[in-house]
C-alpha cells in the first residue's frame, strides 16, 4: 500500500471509532508533549505496513496482533477469549464454525 492508501485507511478507521486526529497539534508542543498529527499518522503507518526504507514498506504487526487471545487462567475464562460478535451466523459461515 501506498502512503495514501495507508492514510485512508487509518484516518476511515479512526473516523469510524470516534477519534478525530485532527484535535492533534500541527506543531510541536512542549508544554503537553502531544504528538503532531504527522507523528500520529507515521507511527500509525508503521504499526500497519512497517517502517519505511528505500520508499517501500516491508510490513507490519497486525497480522500477528488479529490472532492473539488472551491467556485464560481457568475455565471460567476461556469464553472471554474470543471477542463478541454482532452477527456471529455470518462469522461461522466465514469461518467455517471455528471462531476463535
Amino acid at each position: 500500500m501506498t502512503d495514501d492508501e495507508l492514510d485512508t485507511l487509518i484516518t476511515t478507521r479512526l473516523a469510524l471509532s470516534g477519534i478525530d486526529l485532527t484535535q492533534l497539534p500541527v506543531s510541536p508542543d512542549p508544554v503537553t508533549g502531544a504528538p503532531t498529527r504527522e507523528q500520529a499518522m507515521e507511527s500509525l503507518r508503521t504499526f500497519l505496513a512497517g517502517p519505511k526504507t528505500s520508499g517501500t514498506r516491508a510490513g507490519g504487526v497486525v497480522g500477528s496482533i488479529n490472532g492473539w487471545h488472551p491467556p485464560a487462567a481457568d475455565n471460567a475464562l476461556a469464553q472471554q477469549q474470543s471477542i463478541p460478535l454482532e452477527y456471529p451466523s455470518i462469522t461461522v459461515a466465514w469461518t467455517d464454525g471455528k471462531l476463535s
